[in-house]
């Protein structure tokens, strides 16, 4: 072997070892990442933890107002905003200035309010139970004794009761003895997140994976859970659907159901037989219910819709509704509509006709946290 062919050899051995070293190192490196990269905020259950950031939001961590969960109005027409990650919002003037009010909230995510007139302000959560606010007042009282250890994500106000729909069945507020008690048999670990009552004291109770059921109220508070039975089929589909999020009842004691992702239902015969409501409906996804008359408005994942009954269509009614994807609604007693999204709040002042945001004063929530960080 020549001198020239020596020395190609020798450089020839440098590189492998220079390219061995190399892949160890980014080897090492992988694992390390690996080993401390964060656990991912996805890898919450995504049935029971709602998005802060709907798929309006091309840039969702940038910053931005907070989700806004559940809006209340009182009769004297005070809001409040329930948040998921920066805890609860108040406004004296319709939504154009908020305040925080937070003492005492050790649980900032918030998954449900309820106004009980006269009295207090409730707010459910998801790690923390239930707490409670006088209308006059500036903190906030836990009142969770019962309902350790599970989401509150509905509440049902009833002749002076409070109910509350949770990861464990429903539970009813005793104030005698300061605690949350179980109300029925047969929900123990299922999710409600609706609750509605009939004029014949039937408690309805929508239920995440289980459909529709329903308990004399009255009677025993350990007497059974009824199953409906009720088969709700998806008429694009044709897929029955027994996740419920949302039930509610108008005047005339129609029933009216929203899916997670099979649109809404309605019975006019209390539950007996049911027809879907959403063909030509733009979106699946049900995430509030007012019924207004013989008509009724709906959030979905697309906006705000209502139905026309004497049309028998839909109008679509999201002028001015810059984020899409509602999370809650509400119509005051004084005629306001109010919506949450998944970024911020907004008002109509002509029933639904036109929207405008109201989310100054919220403030902005960088890259959030999950509930359990």
């Amino acid at each position: 072997m020549n001198r020239v062919d020596d020395e190609s050899l020798k450089i020839m051995r440098r590189i492998r070892g220079i390219v061995l070293l190399c892949g160890m190192l980014s080897l090492i490196s992988q694992i390390v990442c690996a080993e401390t990269r964060p656990v991912s905020f996805s890898v919450y259950p995504t049935s029971n933890v709602p998005l802060l950031h709907g798929s309006d939001s091309d840039q969702p961590w940038q910053g931005a107002a907070p989700s806004i969960q559940a809006l209340v109005v009182t009769p004297a027409g005070v809001v409040y905003a329930g948040s998921f990650g920066m805890g609860l919002f108040r406004s004296t003037n319709k939504g154009q200035s908020w305040e925080t009010l937070n003492r005492g909230l050790t649980d900032p995510f918030l998954l449900c309010l309820a106004v009980m007139p006269g009295h207090h302000v409730y707010a459910g959560t998801m790690r923390g139970g239930v707490y409670r606010l006088s209308l006059q007042g500036e903190q906030w009282e836990s009142i969770s004794q019962g309902l350790e250890d599970t989401e509150v994500k509905s509440f049902l106000i009833h002749e002076g009761r409070v109910y509350a729909g949770t990861g464990q069945g429903v539970h009813r507020w005793v104030e005698a003895d300061q605690r949350w008690m179980k109300t029925g048999i047969g929900l123990d670990q299922v999710l409600v997140p609706g609750l509605a009552m009939m004029d014949d004291g039937r408690l309805l109770a929508a239920t995440s994976g289980k459909g529709l059921h329903y308990i004399q109220i009255g009677q025993a508070d350990q007497s059974q859970w009824v199953d409906s039975h009720s088969v709700f089929v998806d008429p694009r589909e044709r897929l029955p659907h027994r996740y419920i999020r949302v039930v509610a009842i108008n005047h005339a004691q129609h029933i009216f159901l929203g899916t997670q992702d099979g649109g809404i239902f309605r019975s006019m015969d209390r539950g007996v037989s049911w027809f879907s409501l959403s063909r030509h409906l733009p979106n699946d996804s049900i995430r509030g219910i007012v019924p207004i008359d013989q008509d009724v408005v709906v959030a979905t994942g697309k906006g705000v819709f209502r139905w026309k009954h004497e049309e028998q269509q839909w109008h679509e009614m999201n002028e001015g509704l810059t984020r899409l994807a509602i999370q809650s609604l509400t119509i005051a007693s004084t005629g306001d509509w109010y919506v949450g999204t998944s970024s911020g709040a907004f008002r109509s002042d002509d029933e639904g006709a036109h929207w405008k945001n109201i989310s100054q004063g919220f403030g902005i929530q960088m890259v959030p946290k999950g509930p359990y960080d």
